[in-house]
């Protein structure tokens, strides 16, 4: 299969954009509730960004395009106390929906498991031919 792609090139590519998008995850979490002195120095979640791979024989794959933030806007909160608050004594909590994230999260990693189940597969068919041809 030089010439196009294999059941492990696409379920392998596949696993590797869910895990940059369970990365993305993973840092949105982990940023969910910190504070900035200003709206622009706020976190926005990020969301990885997924396009079509084909090769020449018709069979597709996923390759991660790019990461971008969301557009959701980081949330003033008044907290004179906190020593980033500005003169007005606001801060600007990171724009992540936690509930949001982890069902993202979820999803991630069953769509991950499901490529190994391939794998798994695809790996059982070839050594059940190969034992055929003993």
């Amino acid at each position: 299969m030089a010439s196009g792609l294999s059941i492990f090139d696409i379920s392998g590519r596949a696993m590797s954009a869910q895990l940059v998008r369970l990365n993305t995850t993973a840092s949105n979490l982990a940023n969910a509730g910190t504070v900035a002195g200003s709206e622009g120095e706020a976190y926005r979640s990020m969301k990885p960004v997924f396009r079509t791979v084909m090769d020449g024989a018709g069979r597709a794959t996923v390759a991660v395009d790019q990461v971008t933030s969301t557009k959701m806007a980081p949330s003033k909160r008044y907290d004179p106390d906190n020593p980033l608050a500005d003169k007005d004594g606001n801060v600007w909590e990171a724009a992540v929906d936690s509930a949001a994230e982890l069902v993202e999260m979820v999803e991630t990693a069953r769509q991950y498991q499901n490529n190994v189940q391939v794998l798994d597969t695809a790996k059982g068919l070839i050594n059940e031919t190969l034992r055929l041809g003993q």
